[in-house]
């Protein structure tokens, strides 16, 4: 009997965070929302799902054909526009292109999904364009896309998305994929803060794995290491040994073999941070977020390196 008051008392907590959630504003239909990276995977399954929303949306896909297919499945509310997110003309003009669809309403959501991770290998095998390549995209596509859009949604009072990872709170392997999700978790973390007077909000989306077409691309990962691999010098590639690249092969293969195909968990809190009344500050879909990545991640450093390096290849070196 002595545990009953502390049961009511978390199930009146738990009732209430449930409540506030799901309050959802009104008027939607009225609310802009730009979208990058709608060719395929989240900012697609986004772009129809708020469209289904009656919401007004303006995606950003990176070739005609994805415009095509996209407006093919949606209704005529939905804009697109055409967006390289490594290219600061092609940022401007998309930019421009919102503020003269979007007029004196201001943009309600800014959502920056376009992504890029396929240098995942270990650190000594990349060069710098292979990290500048990931952080272009993932990390500075999003600064920028953010500081020529951020006017508008101040004055709609309005929403930014910033599209994180699991892998931006837990650096779990090689290349420029976690040093991009770390930075964006900075920059949305400081952003959030000095937005904050200006009553808009900042959420992070910080997904586990799950089944996109990046993530599905298993031949991309593996050329793509091969690549590093056949470009080592022959001291490199003996002390790491042949070896250690195959099982290497296997820990990307293992990486799409294990995502999750339920990637609407995904778009329904990116859903939430911009159609709910309180959205939270962080989103994290996926069990293996939830249970083991972040988790692990405030873990002491001896445990998550010994977990993280137990399966981890092994060099011919050792």
């Amino acid at each position: 009997m002595m545990w009953l008051p502390l049961l009511v008392v978390l199930a009146l907590i738990f009732l209430y965070r449930w409540y506030r959630q799901s309050q959802i504003l009104e008027n939607l239909s009225d609310k802009y929302v730009f979208i990058t990276g709608c060719d395929s995977g989240f900012g697609n399954l986004l772009a129809r799902q708020l469209d289904r929303r009656g919401m007004r949306v303006l995606a950003a896909c990176l070739t005609e054909t994805g415009a095509e297919n996209l407006k093919k499945e949606t209704s005529s509310r939905l804009q697109t526009v055409i967006l390289e997110i490594t290219d600061s003309e092609s940022v401007s003009s998309a930019a421009k292109w919102v503020s003269t669809t979007v007029r004196n309403t201001g943009l309600w959501g800014l959502v920056n999904n376009a992504g890029y991770g396929f240098c995942l290998a270990p650190n000594e095998w990349q060069k710098l364009e292979d990290f500048s390549k990931v952080l272009n995209v993932n990390l500075l596509g999003t600064i920028n896309m953010t500081l020529h859009l951020l006017h508008l949604v101040r004055k709609a009072q309005g929403r930014i998305v910033n599209v994180a990872s699991c892998a931006g709170r837990l650096s779990i392997i090689g290349g420029g994929y976690c040093p991009s999700k770390y930075g964006v978790e900075a920059f949305s973390d400081s952003l959030r803060r000095e937005m904050r007077e200006f009553g808009v909000k900042v959420s992070i989306i910080e997904p586990g794995g799950f089944q996109t077409q990046m993530t599905l691309s298993i031949n991309r990962y593996e050329n793509n290491l091969k690549r590093l691999w056949d470009d080592l010098p022959i001291s490199v590639k003996k002390s790491y040994g042949n070896q250690y690249y195959q099982q290497y092969m296997k820990v990307l293969e293992a990486l799409v073999r294990t995502a999750s195909p339920k990637v609407h968990k995904v778009t329904d809190c990116m859903e939430h941070a911009l159609t709910a009344v309180y959205p939270w500050t962080r989103y994290s879909p996926g069990w293996d977020c939830k249970l083991y990545y972040l988790p692990l991640s405030y873990l002491p450093t001896v445990i998550s390196d010994y977990l993280l390096c137990r399966s981890a290849p092994k060099p011919a070196c050792m």
